[in-house]
């Protein structure tokens, strides 16, 4: 099997990415997109003929993981697909996170039956299903129909390839931030720090004791049922992960002094650590509660932090690592078409993805989530231009837009960040010991890179 090959935090094509956003969005083009049911109807037309012709009338199922807060506006997505043309009819179907969408489709991919048309799949998920062949190759789909692919962020488009192969499109990106309560932080005077070095200070400047010192308002808290949020804390003190010789160095001394210092802010009460199947809902509520002065999530729930706090919402950037480093990393999802389709599907399939990618439906998706455009055409509309003016906080993201990479591509991955997320648990909700720990951590890990090199 193809080795698995590391993300360059200073790659080119990162820069164009932000680059190209960044032009776009202070272009002087006023034009406003199509309907998105006119946008569906377009691109029905447009695979009208060829090898990926929908001939027949058809029903396929789309799998995601778009919580009740989006259902008004999955609804409406799907429906104007559905009404704007009369040969494929979409169900839209909710199954859980990402793991739950992850395991269903792995489930169903081994029985052959039962697989959804299209399916979501988390960024980190893209290497271990090109690798393995579960999701279809749309290269050939999207030369045969004269798809413009090209009109995605580079850094973005590269995020859904395996092996140099188009296996998934871009749909609803976002990146990690930290939420603070922006009223809280005025009448205390606290502000979050450039620096991680600053970090400490500041969460015992941020956190509120009572009497007896148990913790009334924590600092912050540290998101442990996915390593994506804590990941970049390692990767920008210089932990590789996955060596180039592909073994993990977790273990290393840059990567201990982290995690010890992660269970030392844990044990003193300054910040704790969020793990367990409901976790992101009681750390969200604990923050709408005013429980924590802040919280380490992704900026693609911006909108639902806004509605639900009686507070004014703040969003903030990482703090710099001690190398100076404040790199961030593509979150979100891709879409993927399930390889063991009959054609008729994919071809189907194909349609509705090119429809829910789209530019005119992809600044519905941003106007109504937190997801970041991720057509370079979206921010020459007017709407475009508008998403600034709408949502100011994002303005830390797209001031680092330069710093937001593509996630680490590798077949193994998904065995990684499970193993690596159990022994953090454990560690920070055990007290273990970090040294020891690791070192067992990484024995593990070792032998899940091997399986796949």
């Amino acid at each position: 099997m193809k080795k698995s090959f590391l993300r360059n935090y200073k790659s080119v094509a990162c820069v164009a990415m932000a680059a190209s956003l960044l032009l776009t969005a202070c272009s002087g083009s006023t034009g406003a997109p199509a309907s998105p049911a006119s946008s569906a109807a377009s691109v029905a037309s447009s695979a009208a003929g060829g090898d990926y012709a929908v001939t027949e009338p058809i029903k396929i199922v789309w799998w995601h993981a778009l919580e009740s807060q989006y259902d008004e506006l999955v609804a409406s997505v799907v429906d104007d697909f559905n009404k704007s043309q009369d040969m494929i009819t979409v169900e839209a179907q909710y199954i859980g996170k990402y793991k739950d969408v992850n395991e269903a489709l792995v489930a169903a991919n081994a029985a052959g039956s039962g697989l959804p048309g299209v399916v979501v799949a988390n960024t980190d998920y893209v290497a271990s299903y090109g690798e393995s062949g579960l999701f279809e190759n749309l290269d050939p789909y999207i030369k045969g129909t004269g798809y413009d692919a090209n009109d995605f962020a580079e850094g973005l488009l590269r995020s859904a390839q395996y092996d140099g192969k188009q296996v998934s499109l871009p749909f609803l990106h976002s990146t990690q931030v930290i939420y603070y309560n922006k009223d809280m932080a005025e009448e205390r005077g606290l502000t979050i720090p450039d620096k991680i070095t600053d970090f400490g200070a500041f969460l015992e400047s941020a956190t509120q004791k009572a009497a007896d010192g148990s913790t009334s308002v924590y600092g912050t808290v540290f998101p442990g049922w996915d390593q994506w949020y804590f990941e970049t804390l390692y990767l920008n003190e210089g932990v590789n992960i996955i060596n180039e010789d592909n073994t993990c160095d977790l273990n290393g001394d840059a990567a201990l002094k982290v995690t010890q210092q992660l269970q030392d802010w844990c044990n003193e009460g300054v910040a704790y650590w969020a793990s367990g199947e409901d976790a992101s809902a009681v750390m969200r509520q604990n923050f709408y509660d005013g429980k924590c002065f802040s919280v380490l999530h992704t900026s693609s729930l911006y909108n639902n932090y806004v509605d639900n706090c009686s507070f004014e919402v703040g969003m903030a950037w990482y703090p710099a690592g001690s190398t100076g480093d404040k790199n961030s990393e593509v979150g979100g999802c891709v879409l993927g078409i399930p390889s063991k389709n009959d054609q008729a599907t994919k071809n189907a399939a194909w349609v509705f993805l090119q429809y829910l990618c789209g530019k005119e439906v992809n600044m519905k998706w941003a106007e109504g989530t937190g997801y970041l455009p991720t057509r370079k055409s979206v921010l020459e509309t007017q709407e475009g231009k508008d998403f600034l003016t709408q949502k100011p906080e994002f303005q830390c993201i797209f001031d680092n837009l330069n710093l937001v990479n593509p996630r680490i591509q590798s077949g193994a991955w998904s065995e990684l960040a499970t193993t690596w997320k159990n022994y953090m648990d454990q560690i920070m909700l055990e007290k273990s010991d970090v040294t020891k720990s690791s070192n067992d951590m990484v024995v593990e890990i070792d032998e899940i890179l091997a399986d796949h090199s």
